[in-house]
């Protein structure tokens, strides 16, 4: 049996995400969507919770896939649940950069991981969560980027990303 975690912040999951997911449950036995506690570098929007019930509902249709937080290095949590390969999507040469650096030192420090790379789909290939936040709090249409719950949870949002996009804070 093949296990591949497909790792990230998913905040908020996108339409890219899943398309990623849905292909890459196609290709291995079992896939885990490993959602950072605490993304390096990258302030979240969303508290863990969130992020986890928006991908667990997002990803409820497809058979394998499970959906849990994690910490720390993505290899040590490979390690501990057993996955052999790491899933990573691609959308541009920006990505292949950072996913090769990565990949490198992730085979640095465990040579019996490998890292698959799926390119994303056109209509995905300059989808990112940043992207989104930032387009729905300036008002715009987010529909066909993300799925309906994921629309509801941004818009519910809407004072923090403001907030977030000005770099002031709410009384």
């Amino acid at each position: 049996m093949t296990v591949a975690v497909y790792p990230g912040s998913f905040d908020p999951v996108t339409n890219g995400h899943l398309d990623i997911a849905s292909r890459a449950a196609g290709l291995f036995d079992r896939l885990i969507l490993a959602v950072y506690e605490t993304p390096p570098k990258k302030a979240v929007l969303f508290p863990l919770q969130e992020r986890l019930d928006m991908l667990r509902l997002a990803c409820s249709t497809l058979p394998d896939v499970q959906v849990e937080a994690f910490s720390g290095l993505i290899i040590d949590y490979c390690r501990r649940v057993g996955a052999k390969v790491i899933v990573r999507g691609l959308r541009m040469t920006s990505d292949f950069e950072r996913e090769f650096e990565m990949a490198l030192m992730n085979k640095n420090l465990a040579p019996e991981i490998e890292v698959v790379c799926l390119m994303a789909r056109t209509e995905y290939q300059f989808l990112s969560s940043s992207l989104v936040k930032e387009v729905a709090g300036l008002g715009g249409s987010i529909e066909n980027l993300v799925p309906p719950h994921v629309v509801s949870a941004l818009q519910a949002k809407l004072p923090r990303l403001k907030e977030i996009q000005t770099g002031q804070k709410g009384g």
